[in-house]
């Protein structure tokens, strides 16, 4: 399928590995240019390499972290004029309701809803002036179904949502459109980290933390960065101009709703 987005300009955030990496990967197969960031220097400069090499697309490298100003700022003066934006975050530390107070709140809304609004704040006007722009948040399953050790998760994306919601509607006219992509667990660093918990907390192996896991997903296995970005380029297409303020699910069944 054509998407008809070869040369556009895309900054994808958190992009060196895991659902990031994934999400840049297919817009770069599209021929998509990349602005791609993260916070450590290295794997993210292997990451932009290897992507510019096997897509032949220009890709620049920009290490910050996004959910500070100064990264933010320094990140946003490289992109310039981009066509694309791909807000990512990594996730809060799990939890009991009992374990947080007001300042773990607020790291979280800081890195997981009031960094992408800051970040479409200051994309989305120029994306209107040219009559064109695509906006994806990948935030959560949890927005769909709150995940309980996940509070920090639920209540910040949860957040997010709710403005989405509001600023799409307000921006589609002028040919941006803004949707968010809702992943349950997949093949990441994420994935391994939150296994990892269950083994500790439970006292079992890898192995059959997964195994629990997996069996709670209708598809019977975790999702790949491959499929989730091929998601995230239709969203950024020509295709999915009439597709405005979504929450996709993208969790091999594992929420179980009509809607």
């Amino acid at each position: 399928m054509e998407t008809g987005i070869a040369g556009k300009r895309a900054l994808v955030c958190a992009s060196s590995k895991g659902l990031g990496r994934g999400c840049a990967e297919a817009l770069a197969a599209e021929g998509v240019h990349l602005v791609m960031n993260a916070r450590t220097e290295g794997p993210l400069l292997t990451a932009a390499r290897e992507i510019s090499d096997k897509y032949g697309v220009e890709v620049e490298a920009i290490a910050a972290d996004i959910t500070s100003e100064e990264g933010r700022a320094k990140v946003l003066a490289a992109a310039g004029d981009v066509d694309i934006l791909v807000t990512n975050a990594g996730g809060p530390p799990p939890g009991m309701w009992t374990d947080w107070e007001r300042e773990d709140f607020i790291k979280a809304l800081d890195a997981n809803m009031l960094t992408p609004i800051a970040l479409m704040k200051a994309l989305l006007p120029a994306m209107m002036q040219k009559g064109w722009g695509r906006v994806v948040n990948i935030t959560s399953q949890s927005v769909k179904a709150p995940i309980a050790v996940l509070g920090l998760s639920n209540t910040a994306r949860t957040g997010l949502t709710g403005y989405v919601a509001g600023t799409a509607r307000q921006v589609a006219g002028s040919g941006v459109t803004i949707n968010n992509l809702l992943p349950g667990i997949h093949a990441t660093d994420r994935a391994v980290s939150l296994d990892q918990g269950v083994c500790k907390a439970q006292g079992i192996t890898i192995e059959q933390a997964q195994a629990q896991r997996m069996a709670t997903i209708t598809a019977g296995r975790y999702g790949t960065p491959e499929e989730f970005g091929a998601a995230c380029a239709f969203l950024c297409s020509d295709k999915a101009g009439f597709i405005v303020g979504q929450n996709i699910l993208l969790d091999g069944g594992g929420v179980n709703s009509t809607l």
